[in-house]
């Protein structure tokens, strides 16, 4: 295993990830208001929240610059979370309806 060092990001880049956060809140806030997009606005919202989520965590939490195995691992609990809620919802009938 080789430890490459990569560099961290600076003030400019922080500010530019703060630009882009803010842009992309923009958008999600004008596609409540578009009329045009009501069938597709739940899909455009959680696509835009996805996005903002892996910019936060690939910067904010500096996974982007970390060792391989910490992203594995932050990437299982991400998957593992909804399947194990889903299995609670299903064992409690939630999602069959009983």
């Amino acid at each position: 295993m080789s430890d490459t060092t990569h560099a961290y990001p600076t003030p400019r880049d922080y500010w530019l990830i703060a630009f882009i956060l803010a842009v992309i809140t923009g958008a999600e806030v004008a596609v409540t208001y578009i009329d045009a997009l009501d069938s597709v606005v739940a899909p455009l919202l959680i696509a835009m929240s996805a996005a903002k989520f892996t910019i936060v965590v690939g910067y904010f939490m500096h996974l982007k610059y970390e060792q391989r195995i910490y992203r594995n691992l932050f990437l299982v609990g991400i998957i593992a979370a909804p399947l194990l809620f889903g299995v609670v919802l299903f064992t409690f009938g939630v999602l069959v309806g009983d």
